[in-house]
Order: structure tokens, then sequence, then C-alpha cells
């Protein structure tokens, strides 16, 4: 866990959500946007299918909050990225964990127009 220097009394902070389809990965930092302490399912222990589950996103969001907690974090902005099963736990997490969510956007990118298409099979 990256700890930022000499900042023991972080009260604002950011969190920043990765939801993938395999796998859930949580990074808290401070409003500057230096780690104050990361989690994911597979750091706190799932391997495999389970790693991809909500339950196993609950236990990393409250894993990398309870870091942040430790530094003194107070309210946070959270940024959700991605389409995974880890989406509304984390909102589960974060309301009960006790941290003020004074900023919740999605941050998803969304293709304008997407790759180019495959050429035709032919034969």
């Amino acid at each position: 866990m990256a700890v930022a220097k000499n900042n023991k009394n972080i009260i604002d902070g950011r969190i920043y959500i990765l939801a993938t389809f395999n796998n859930t990965i949580v990074t808290v930092t401070d409003t500057s946007g230096n780690v104050i302490g990361w989690s994911s399912t597979g750091k706190v222990g799932f391997k495999g299918s389970r790693k991809s589950t909500p339950f196993a996103a609950t236990q990393a969001i409250t894993a990398a909050v309870d870091a942040g907690k430790a530094m003194g974090l107070r309210s946070a902005a959270v940024y959700i990225k991605g389409p995974g099963p880890g989406r509304d736990a984390a909102l589960r997490v974060l309301r009960t964990v006790g941290i003020k969510v004074t900023e919740m956007q999605d941050v998803t990118p969304i293709p304008h127009n997407g790759t180019r298409a495959k050429k035709p099979r032919h034969g």
C-alpha cells in the first residue's frame, strides 16, 4: 500500500472504482491524486470466477476505504468506471462505511464510433 508523504490528516479525497467483468479495483487518493490506499478483489483473497462477484467487490471496496479512513479520510468524490458487478455493490458499501460522498460520477468511456469493423469473409 502506497502512502502519501507526510500527510496523516487527509480529510477530503477521491475514490476511483474500476468494475470490469473479471475484477474490481479500488483506488483511494487525496484531492491532488496521490494514492492513499488501494485494493482489488484479488488482493482481498478471491481467485478465479469468485473475483467477479458483487460480494468480492464489497470486500475490496471496504478494504480500500478502511485504508483511507486510517489516514483521516472523511468525505470523498466517487468515480465509477466499467460495467461489472462491482458497480451496485460499490454504492451499497459506500453508504454503510461512513464516508460522506460529496460527488458521484460515472466515467465509463463511451466509444463515439468504435474501432474499424473487420473486413467481410470471403471464400
